[in-house]
């Protein structure tokens, strides 16, 4: 495979794109999980853990992941096509940020979710190289997407 120099801003243009990359694989979002969210998080709001209350009263029918349940999961979503692995020559790689979190259409306990994404810019300086992706998850066979996430990395 023919690798792109992290440093090299035209080569590094090559991986924006207006399009998404293929789907990733899948997981399906439990109640066990949400409620060792909550326990983590220490958001026991009654929409998330209380699955009676949330059957009557709740306009989902149901309980809902939290949102930054959905966020925190991200890194379980492998893509056939990992657009990072294309670069090389960087040391290290680390998290820089977001520019952009909305939480768009819930994700109802039971859910299949997976997500894809597309790198939006990149910026090449002397302090490093600056990526922004837009990633996408989406409950399995929703159009609508249930989390729009703009991830900035920076690559040394």
């Amino acid at each position: 495979m023919t690798t792109i120099a992290f440093n090299d801003q035209e080569a590094m243009n090559q991986l924006v794109s207006e399009d998404f990359g293929e789907w990733s694989n899948s997981f399906v979002v439990d109640q066990q999980l949400i409620n060792d969210f909550a326990d983590l998080s220490g958001d026991h709001q009654w929409i998330h853990v209380d699955e009676e209350r949330a059957k009557k009263e709740g306009p989902f029918g149901c309980t809902i992941a939290h949102g930054f349940l959905v966020l925190a999961c991200m890194s379980r979503f492998e893509h056939s096509e990992n657009i990072l692995e294309k670069i090389s020559g960087f040391k290290f790689m680390t998290n820089y940020g977001s520019n952009k979190l909305r939480f768009l259409d819930p994700v109802p306990v039971n859910s299949q979710v997976h997500s894809r994404n597309r790198v939006k810019s990149v910026e090449v300086s002397d302090r490093g190289t600056k990526i922004t992706m837009e990633q996408n998850v989406h409950v399995v066979g929703n159009e609508r997407p249930s989390l729009i996430y703009e991830l900035i990395l920076m690559m040394f």
